[in-house]
């Protein structure tokens, strides 16, 4: 059975994260999001890495959460539900405070917990393939835990029409809101990566990491805290709206709110 993550280093202290469950258009499950909490506490802990870049592995960046597990966690008591929910809002955390740059090679579409992912990361480039949607809310959901980082890279008045109508959007739009730093061919994506990189690697170690603590110190100011976004989402995915959402979506119907 392959693992859901997939870790290289190169020669060069590049690390790549790769979501590595193709299957299922690497939706983020309780084990792949366990592993990646551990990748990012082996780069914090090791100085001499230089660079993250994640990425997902087939034709999906991530298709955000594994909705099968959270229809089981929906019905699981509500310390089982706010555990699972505040792993997700720890690894957010980790990733937007990570003393390393970040780098997301997005390779193709991204939905939901993908995105905040994405917007978790210091640069983004994708690929024009890619689209993207904030389909919490036609689930029934919140995208509680991941709010605080889109809304930091679109900006509030952005957040406010994608976030509640969980409309698509184009990677075009995407680059325009201000969520992705630069939109390229498929086939020009590796290219765009590497060159990102080799400007990365200009720069001096210390000197980007202490610019990242000042960035993380931006982000403790965000006014909702881990615990509460997490409990946000806990109670909704549990709630009688949530489950219908899932259920629906699940089972290839309409929700009950939709005529």
């Amino acid at each position: 059975m392959q693992e859901p993550l997939h870790i290289n280093i190169d020669n060069r202290k590049v690390c790549w994260l790769t979501l590595n469950r193709p299957h299922c258009a690497n939706a983020l499950n309780g084990e792949l999001v366990q592993q990646l909490s551990a990748a990012l506490a082996g780069i914090r802990a090791d100085s001499s890495l230089r660079v993250l870049v994640l990425s997902g592995q087939g034709e999906v960046f991530c298709s955000g959460a594994d909705l099968q597990s959270m229809q089981q966690l929906a019905a699981a008591d509500m310390t089982v539900n706010q555990s699972d929910a505040f792993e997700l809002a720890l690894l957010l955390d980790d990733l937007a405070s990570l003393p390393v740059p970040t780098l997301a090679r997005i390779n193709g579409p991204a939905y939901g917990g993908g995105i905040g992912l994405i917007a978790a990361c210091d640069i983004a480039i994708a690929s024009n393939t890619a689209n993207f949607a904030f389909s919490e809310v036609r689930l029934g959901l919140v995208p509680a835990v991941i709010a605080p980082y889109v809304i930091a890279a679109i900006g509030l008045r952005q957040a406010r029409r994608w976030l509640l109508t969980g409309q698509d959007f184009d990677a075009e739009q995407a680059q325009t809101m201000g969520l992705l730093h630069q939109l390229v061919t498929a086939d020009a994506l590796d290219e765009a990566v590497e060159q990102q990189i080799q400007l990365l690697l200009q720069g001096g170690p210390q000197a980007q990491r202490q610019a990242k603590q000042l960035f993380n110190e931006w982000l403790k100011a965000s006014p909702m805290a881990k615990q509460d976004t997490a409990e946000l989402l806990a109670e909704i995915r549990a709630s009688s709206e949530g489950r219908e959402g899932i259920d629906a979506f699940l089972t290839k119907r309409n929700p009950g709110w939709v005529k």
